[in-house]
């Protein structure tokens, strides 16, 4: 996956298209993110009894994983949704690059 957690994202397909958030978790094996902020959902938990902890019912807001395919990472330089490549430099590390301005993104 080339794109990282802390990474910003702009999602480029879906009900959210146009948002912008930061990676918050990656799922590589069923090639997701969760990006902050993007695809919030409602979930109605049940209040649950754990041992002597009790656990507080309601209705819960949170993120929930979109397909890495509807995001691009944003490059810092342009500011614009861009693609990511990946090179080797002097010393023969992998760095990630934008393909629109050709700078290094780290």
């Amino acid at each position: 996956m080339r794109i990282k957690v802390n990474d910003e994202v702009e999602v480029i397909a879906g009900n959210f298209r146009g948002a912008r958030g930061t990676v918050q978790r990656l799922l590589p094996k069923k090639n997701r993110v969760v990006v902050s902020g993007v695809n919030l959902v409602k979930k109605h938990q049940k209040p649950q009894q754990a041992g002597r902890s009790q656990t507080q019912g309601g209705i819960i807001e949170f993120e929930a994983p979109i397909h890495i395919s509807n995001v691009m990472l944003v490059c810092p330089e342009t500011d614009e949704p861009t693609r990511i490549g990946v090179r080797r430099d002097e010393d023969g590390a992998r760095v990630r690059y934008s393909k629109k301005s050709g700078e290094a993104v780290e």
